[in-house]
């Protein structure tokens, strides 16, 4: 790969502050693919050590030799933000993408859930990883290797578990009920409340303690890390630490399609716009456009699963041309991927694409199932609830400790996978050390209980 891209950078900034997008400072920076594809894996350049990244990085390695993905570029929102390209890019993908990192960046600035979580968070989430992966070396120095990493089995087995509605650094819950308070005009209540002989013997007012939890808890990193009976402060930081990153990569994971498709769009607009750039280069950098928002592989009539950056782009060249701009950057700021693909994936554009529904059998029948629209929406969002996790949350701890965990599979339809649970239900005993129970249900709908230990 040669620099020239490089020469080409302050331009296309240039250009597209000049088309109207607002977005922090970013730096650029070309690395080995073999790095590219640890920090895809890791999420981050520099992350907290354990087990289940290499098992991921084995299965990219899998995907790539076989194939199925290439990795052009690695984006980190944040101010400023931060781009790795790939070593073996050419001089046109590296145009192209340095066009798309910036659509990117005027996403992540501009889009409410990015802005949200990033307040939250932090702008600089790249130095904020490295210390939570400093501490947690410290921590393996202190405490060995096997102890820290147990906590981090249970905190990664429910980073998922998380709810970006309440805040980062939320309170525990009080530790009081709330006093039930008397109607001014209901005599017969005050009476009765003056009768209570303990507060009249004693002059002391009755407090009674509020449950633990007071409601369902969805954010288990949070509510273990609060309320497991004999967590040190060292584990409790390894939470903590966890549910920090996962609020960081929730507005990635659920506005994905629009982010994706928002980039690109850009990115094409760029390249048309960039007469700057040498011919050959252009053409290239096009076709590279084109086999990123192709809806189907090279060898393939049809595709079984959504390209996001396909779905995205095609959505919002339908948006702009109908629209107008002024109207897709008010979209791009207030939504996340529920509310853009139910409001703005319409009939006529689910044709256009050819998108349908469908049930496949294990012997590899496939069956196309009706066009409703509505049923069409579900199918793409159904695997972005909850992050991409069963709802699952703690509602209630016994007096003995023991720890009772409720699945609802109600919201999303989506059941559990009954080793996977039982792994995780390990992981986490391990960290609470009391029992757990969690209630689920079986395939005939009858309620199942799965405890550990």
């Amino acid at each position: 790969m040669t620099e020239d891209w490089k020469d080409y950078t302050q331009r296309i900034e240039e250009l597209a502050g000049r088309s109207g997008l607002k977005f922090h400072p970013v730096e650029f920076e070309a690395v080995p693919d073999t790095f590219m594809m640890e920090i895809a894996v890791y999420g981050l350049p520099v992350r907290m050590p354990h087990w289940s990244f290499g098992v991921r990085y084995i299965y990219q390695l899998i995907q790539r030799h076989m194939g199925n993905s290439r990795l052009f570029e690695v984006v980190f929102p944040g101010n400023p933000g931060h781009a790795y390209l790939a070593a073996s890019n050419g001089l046109a993908e590296n145009i192209l993408v340095t066009a798309h990192v910036l659509g990117h960046a005027d996403f992540s600035r501009n889009n409410l859930m990015f802005r949200r979580c990033q307040g939250q968070v932090s702008e600089h989430i790249v130095e904020h990883a490295a210390n939570h992966a400093r501490q947690i070396q410290q921590a393996i120095e202190q405490y060995g290797m096997q102890r820290v990493e147990a906590v981090l089995d249970a905190a990664l087995a429910l980073e998922q578990h998380i709810d970006v509605d309440q805040s980062l650094r939320r309170e525990r819950y009080p530790e009081y009920a709330p006093e039930a308070k008397a109607l001014a005009d209901d005599e017969f209540r005050k009476r009765f409340a003056s009768l209570d002989p303990t507060a009249a013997s004693t002059g002391l007012e009755i407090k009674k303690r509020a449950p633990v939890p007071p409601h369902p808890e969805r954010d288990l990193l949070w509510f273990v890390a609060n309320y497991a009976p004999e967590m040190e402060s060292w584990e409790r930081d390894i939470f903590l630490a966890v549910r920090e990153e996962s609020f960081y990569f929730y507005p990635v994971f659920a506005t994905q399609i629009m982010n994706e498709g928002w980039a690109s769009y850009w990115h094409a607009r760029l390249l048309r716009e960039a007469d700057f750039v040498p011919q050959q280069a252009y053409l290239d950098a096009i076709k590279c456009h084109s086999d990123v928002v192709r809806p189907v592989a090279a060898d393939q009539q049809v595709a079984l699963h959504i390209n996001p950056y396909h779905l995205g782009f095609s959505m919002w060249e339908k948006i702009v041309e109908k629209e107008g701009m002024d109207a897709a950057r008010n979209i791009m700021e207030q939504d996340d991927d529920f509310g853009f693909i139910r409001n703005h994936l319409t009939r006529e554009l689910a044709d256009e694409l050819g998108l349908f529904r469908f049930s496949a059998r294990n012997d590899g029948h496939v069956k196309v199932l009706e066009h409703d629209l509505t049923a069409l929406h579900e199918a793409v969002l159904g695997p972005k609830y909850n992050f991409g996790a069963p709802s699952v949350s703690a509602t209630h701890v016994r007096t003995d400790g023991t720890l009772e965990l409720t699945h609802d599979n109600s919201i999303d339809g989506r059941g559990l996978d009954l080793e996977r649970s039982r792994r995780v239900l390990d992981y986490v005993q391990r960290v609470w050390r009391r029992p757990i129970v969690l209630s689920t249900v079986n395939q005939a709908g009858s309620t199942l209980e799965l405890t550990a230990p």
